[in-house]
């Protein structure tokens, strides 16, 4: 039988061609890809489009930034109202219930199942994947640009401070940064008012609720608490700290963030994204010493896995089918080792699965100095099994939450108002938020 076909079609074609007529060849699959990553970033995106395009003739992904995470939310969101949804769309952690909820998307499993892919769905990491995943683990979408806070310190300045530890819990680094001080150093640890290192990634390593039900898990009724857990006696640690000029707040608003205060030597320790990993060791003065650790815990404390940041991919509903099998091969591609491999080196970011790590180890990626400490990531993301305080946050509209946090902070911070009472007021504004996301979505079931 296919001997036959194939002579047919060799005949056919010779027969066009003694009449001048041109084979005809079937079109390239196209299909559109938006995110939310710029500059950099959005460039190395754009490489792996390329690469993808150029590995295979069938599809053709058109790559388009939509400049940051929450205008590309918006404009998904106004995208499948209007009917022209991208086939595949970045959503950032904290637009996860968002998503969900729009039952706008084909579940993760669905489309690789409907089109011929076998994937070992638990080869992802269980500290990344359960942010992205229903309560009974079933994955909606594809973890893509992960990240977890981690520690940063100056090696060659503690050296100078007479420090000869790596500060592991927050009373060993008041005793790094009261030597630096004392050592000359004017900002030993600089910090700003982002919430998902200095709240949401304390909360969970210190197995803390930051939202009642399981922060959100198990239903939109949920409160914020972070005003009544252990987050309160730390943010006061914090203010003390500040106080005593120890501490410094760098803000763009005021100049400066922390990670360019790191990288200029103007403070000495910091906490951030791994993926400020590739942009430290880029842009301190070559030959300086540095490291990065998994971020502190206070004394006593039984460390729990941390946070997963970055976005996922997600698969809009309502495409052509031709498009979901050009979606599958994409999503399928950049998971290979190879590629995986490719986008941590060029990003900072880590790998999403068990495989692409094992391989990236075997390879010695992790022991080239200029990647040393990244694996420290996945360390801090699997150090324990998941628990309900540290899979993930699910609460609806929580960028309004993350502005409320950093209002808060920058009321302690710059006007010198009460820990507590700025924390209370937090709350407060942001349970009112919840209650009326959890009227728009009444009657809303979490699967």
């Amino acid at each position: 039988m296919k001997t036959s076909v194939l002579s047919s079609t060799v005949a056919g074609l010779m027969m066009a061609a003694s009449f001048g007529a041109a084979p005809a060849f079937a079109e390239k699959t196209k299909f559109e890809f938006w995110y939310g990553l710029s500059g950099d970033l959005g460039e190395r995106v754009q490489d792996m489009c390329k690469k993808f395009n150029e590995s295979q003739s069938d599809f053709e992904i058109a790559c388009t930034s939509q400049g940051d995470y929450a205008t590309n939310l918006q404009n998904t969101i106004a995208a499948y109202r209007a009917k022209k949804q991208p086939a595949i769309t970045q959503i950032y952690d904290v637009g996860t219930l968002d998503l969900m909820l729009s039952k706008a998307y084909v579940p993760a499993r669905k489309l690789m199942e409907d089109n011929g892919y076998k994937i070992d769905w638990a080869n992802y990491f269980p500290g990344i994947a359960n942010y992205y995943a229903t309560s009974t683990g079933e994955m909606n979408s594809f973890p893509f640009n992960s990240s977890t806070a981690m520690f940063y310190y100056n090696v060659d300045a503690f050296q100078k401070a007479g420090i000869d530890f790596k500060p592991d819990t927050w009373e060993q680094v008041e005793e790094a940064a009261r030597k630096l001080k004392a050592a000359g150093y004017e900002c030993p640890l600089g910090f700003n008012f982002d919430s998902w290192a200095i709240m949401e990634q304390f909360s969970a390593i210190h197995n803390q609720p930051i939202a009642t039900k399981g922060n959100g898990y198990e239903g939109l009724d949920a409160d914020i608490v972070v005003n009544k857990t252990k987050f309160v006696d730390h943010l006061k640690f914090f203010k003390r700290m500040a106080d005593e000029k120890l501490f410094v707040v760098k803000t763009k608003q005021l100049g400066m963030d922390v990670v360019p205060a790191f990288t200029s030597q103007t403070c000495q320790m910091m906490s951030t994204s791994i993926a400020d990993h590739g942009t430290v060791g880029k842009t301190l003065p070559e030959g300086v010493k540095w490291d990065v650790a998994m971020l502190p815990v206070w004394k006593g404390t039984e460390r729990h896995n941390s946070l997963v940041g970055g976005a996922s991919l997600w698969v809009m509903d309502g495409r052509p089918a031709a498009e979901y099998k050009g979606a599958a091969a994409f999503l399928n591609f950049i998971a290979t080792p190879e590629m995986t491999e490719w986008w941590s080196t060029v990003t900072g970011y880590i790998p999403v699965t068990k495989t692409g790590f094992e391989a990236m180890k075997a390879s010695g990626f992790y022991d080239k100095p200029m990647y040393k400490g990244r694996e420290r990531a996945i360390e801090s993301l699997s150090f324990t099994p998941p628990s309900e305080n540290t899979r993930g946050i699910r609460l609806g509209g929580f960028t309004q939450v993350r502005k409320d946090t950093a209002t808060a902070l920058e009321a302690i911070f710059m006007q010198n108002a009460d820990v507590q009472s700025e924390l209370d007021k937090l709350a407060e504004r942001s349970n009112a938020n919840l209650r009326r996301f959890e009227k728009t979505y009444e009657g809303a079931k979490l699967n």
